[in-house]
């Protein structure tokens, strides 16, 4: 089987990402903190975000995995990908039935997206350096031999 290698992320994608992700959640939990809703429902809000951004970070391994080589089960695959759908319909069934201005339900939507997204580029990136440490040590090894 051929290896790919892997590049090297830049700084200002793994910036741009960490950022995306910190704006993403802080926002969430931001809108959460400021809502006129009952504690019970902001739990609810929050525990499916919390969810979302695991299950995001699953799929993007199990993924990462297959495609390197790395022995997946199918059934952690598809139960990654079944959570991250879980998660999106939840939130959704969630905002469709809440007694929220159209342009709340829509920030809440949004900056969920934009954390599970985010999440996935920062979990990439963070394999990306690692895979690319460990070739650079490999040629720096092999050059002292």
């Amino acid at each position: 089987m051929e290896t790919k290698q892997i590049q090297k992320p830049s700084a200002a994608f793994i910036g741009a990402s960490w950022m995306a992700l910190i704006t993403g959640i802080s926002a969430f939990i931001i809108g959460l903190w400021n809502a006129d809703m009952e504690l019970n429902e902001k739990g609810y809000y929050f525990t499916v975000l919390m969810f979302g951004l695991f299950s995001a970070i699953s799929v993007q391994k199990a993924v990462r995995d297959q495609l390197e080589g790395i022995p997946v089960t199918n059934l952690y695959y598809g139960l990654a990908w079944f959570a991250t759908i879980l998660s999106i319909v939840l939130l959704t069934i969630g905002l469709w039935n809440a007694d929220l201005l159209r342009s709340e339900k829509g920030f809440y939507a949004m900056s969920f997206v934009l954390s599970l997204f985010a999440a996935i580029a920062v979990q990439k990136n963070t394999r990306d350096m690692k895979v690319s440490q460990n070739e650079e040590a490999h040629v720096e090894r092999e050059r002292g031999l």
